[in-house]
């Protein structure tokens, strides 16, 4: 495995701990930012994996995916923001 493939790996790794951590945050906390943070890295894992393995996937939706990942992110950024 090349350093390239293991940093995308550690990525995606990274990736599923943020959005299990954020599910947390959401459960235990009651915070719905936390719903939004891990849809945003479920959708960034889904995003990786696409490209890691090279499935077939149209330019199209994969900027989608990535549109609606950085909308949900920034939701989640202005629910913190109007957080007392």
């Amino acid at each position: 495995m090349d350093a390239s493939n293991l940093l995308q790996t550690l990525a995606v790794l990274v990736e599923c701990a943020i959005a299990a951590i954020a599910v947390l945050i959401a459960i235990q906390y009651k915070k719905i930012y936390g719903w939004f943070i891990a849809g945003t890295f479920v959708l960034f894992v889904l995003f990786d994996i696409f490209r890691i393995f090279s499935l077939p996937m149209s330019a199209d939706l994969h900027a989608g995916i990535l549109l609606i990942a950085t909308v949900l992110m920034l939701y989640a950024v202005w629910l913190l923001y109007k957080e007392p």
